[in-house]
């Protein structure tokens, strides 16, 4: 651990003038993620309409979730091989890096998410869901001690997550309930979406984040489709048609962009500098609702627009100079 702990500091010195690290680059490209990750929440309540998924259905979910995800790891190799101009291959070596991330990033996260939020409310699990971003500070500092928590970190997470709970809220009241298999999966789903940020901090040290992020969207995609299909999942592609088709494919390449850029940005900087930006999510999430889907009175509101304000404060802390 000892070793690994001066080879992530040796790294982020060398890489002290990186694109990669400039306040920018890490701004512009953190926001396209998130811009990607909330356009889908309105795609995927529009895709399990045209696919003929129901609210409660978990098994179509996971097959739904799994093809995604599968198309999504081809979009990335295909991409990245083009880009290096050499085909993206397994390397035995990197076989347990790949297990582990798909397990932790794609398999175990989005599993425990769709079975929880079949059972636990829409608000709950999205306040349960924005304290991933805690979780990965504090991952970072006392796991992998990859960097120190300070009064800064904390206070730009505080304010982010507030921000959060108000846009969630949206001036109705919150009956929180909790049991194990709803609110509890989706508290687990935010500890392995917390885990995956620092492993892939950690791996991504010595091998290509973008190989990593493909191969592991490829086996975590199979694991979820299996499990969806075991659990009596189905699509109704005939039903869907062409358009949707496209969204799928749609949904695929936000995850297959986003999570790239993300693992990209996490290989350079803290993880502290970069999950700080996971509270724009439901933000945007919210918002591009409102246009795509009409739901305006949640979106344009004041509780809305001062949410925004915490969180971008939030961000502004954790990022500024000492």
């Amino acid at each position: 651990m000892e070793k690994y702990r001066s080879d992530i500091y040796t790294d982020q010195k060398s890489h002290g003038n990186s694109f990669w690290t400039r306040t920018a680059a890490v701004v512009v490209f953190a926001f396209i993620c998130c811009f990607l990750w909330g356009s889908a929440f309105p795609c995927i309540k529009t895709g399990y309409s045209l696919f003929g998924v129901a609210s409660d259905d978990t098994g179509s979910q996971l097959l739904f979730a799994g093809i995604r995800f599968f198309f999504a790891g081809v979009m990335v190799i295909a991409a990245g091989s083009i880009i290096q101009k050499r085909f993206l291959r397994l390397e035995r070596r990197t076989v347990p890096k790949i297990l582990t991330l798909s397990i932790f990033q794609t398999a175990g996260q989005y599993f425990f998410f769709y079975v929880g939020l079949a059972h636990a409310s829409g608000v709950s699990s999205s306040i349960i869901e924005a304290s991933s971003t805690f979780f990965a500070i504090l991952i970072a500092a006392f796991i992998f001690r990859t960097e120190k928590l300070t009064l800064r970190k904390v206070t730009g997470s505080i304010l982010g997550f507030a921000g959060v709970v108000l846009v969630q809220l949206g001036g109705a009241s919150l009956t929180f309930h909790f049991v194990l298999n709803g609110e509890g999966f989706i508290l687990i789903s935010t500890l392995f979406s917390a885990v995956s940020s620092s492993l892939i901090k950690r791996f991504s040290s010595n091998s290509d984040p973008v190989t990593l992020s493909g191969y592991q969207f490829i086996l975590g995609g199979i694991m979820l489709a299996a499990a969806g299909c075991i659990s009596g999942g189905r699509l109704d592609f005939s039903g869907a048609g062409a358009a949707g088709v496209m969204l799928l494919f749609y949904m695929a390449f936000i995850s297959a962009a986003a999570y790239t850029l993300w693992g990209i940005l996490l290989k350079y900087n803290p993880v502290s500098r970069v999950s700080i930006f996971g509270f724009m999510n439901p933000v945007i999430g919210v918002l591009l609702s409102a246009v795509i889907l009409g739901e305006y009175s949640q979106a344009f509101n004041l509780p809305a627009l001062i949410a925004l304000i915490l969180v971008s404060l939030g961000i502004i802390v954790v990022n500024q100079k000492k």
